[in-house]
């Protein structure tokens, strides 16, 4: 094995412990609460940023060695009660808070199993959209199906969505900021976050391990993201595009996570009729 190889391989690793280690996400978010914002008197001496440990165990009503056990995975079994009471301590949202609890083993959900292909059911409902971009995706974001329109879409960056890309992997890609105007502030943020909350359901997906380690290797901004904790479900939203046929281009995005376990999930992109960029997508339609 390769210097680099190796290298990438201990990234993996450290990444895969990133995904299901409790501690690393108390860690890595405990240093993202400001003292002050919390009521506590900001400290110019503080090595670190974020709160001490002693402090985030006072704000949650725990012990400093119950709390120090849990980051360091020697408190088994922590309760509902006690990790409510942390979440609240470290401002964590719902979904956060969620994340949270499964982390520790107390959700209600068990580890999900991948399923590489598309049912039957669903190519023929992808095949029946033709009036606005739809495709299919997996929990690492793998494109697995597309409509004519979503290939148009994409298409138009020099993305071939039938080669079943990764859409992590070309967001990240230099070439795709000057295709979102909001590529920094809402696409790679809020893809990032995504991705966070996947691999932890997924904890045993070797490719979602590696696809972690490579992007943090080869994207120093993705790593810094990773490194954030973020945690968000981004099931609605709108997307801004700067389309090389039709200019710039606002879609509204809704996903629709598929109810067996399998992590897929049917994306589309849509525009309310009579709006410019209703019209841009018939545009759109009606050159391909």
């Amino acid at each position: 094995m390769t210097p680099d190889a190796t290298e990438t391989r201990k990234t993996e690793i450290h990444k895969l412990e990133d995904v299901v280690d409790l501690g690393k996400f108390l860690q890595a978010r405990r240093a993202r609460v400001n003292p002050g914002d919390v009521g506590l008197r900001e400290d110019a001496r503080r090595r670190v940023p974020g709160l001490r440990r002693e402090e985030l165990a006072l704000l949650a009503g725990v012990s400093v060695d119950y709390y120090t056990r849990l980051e360091q995975g020697r408190a088994k079994h922590p309760s509902d009660q006690v990790l409510d009471a942390v979440a609240r301590a470290l401002r964590l949202d719902e979904t956060t808070r969620a994340h949270l609890h499964r982390l520790a083993g107390n959700s209600r959900l068990s580890p999900m199993q991948a399923s590489a292909g598309v049912r039957p059911s669903l190519q023929t409902m992808l095949a029946a959209i033709d009036g606005f971009p739809a495709l299919i995706m997996n929990h690492r974001q793998d494109v697995l199906a597309s409509n004519r329109l979503a290939r148009l879409l994409y298409g138009g960056f020099g993305w071939d969505l039938e080669a079943n890309p990764n859409f992590v992997r070309l967001l990240f890609d230099d070439d795709s900021r000057e295709f979102f105007p909001d590529w920094e502030s809402v696409c790679s943020w809020e893809t990032v976050a995504q991705l966070r909350k996947m691999a932890a359901l997924f904890p045993d997906d070797t490719a979602m391990t590696g696809l972690i380690g490579e992007l943090s290797v080869r994207h120093r901004f993705f790593a810094e993201l990773w490194a954030r904790a973020e945690v968000k479900d981004c099931n609605i939203g709108s997307v801004r595009f700067d389309h090389p046929m039709v200019g710039l281009l606002e879609l509204y995005k809704d996903q629709f996570r598929v109810a067996d376990g399998s992590g897929q999930m049917l994306v589309t992109l849509t525009a309310s009729p009579g709006t410019d960029d209703y019209d841009k997508l018939a545009l759109l339609g009606g050159a391909g």
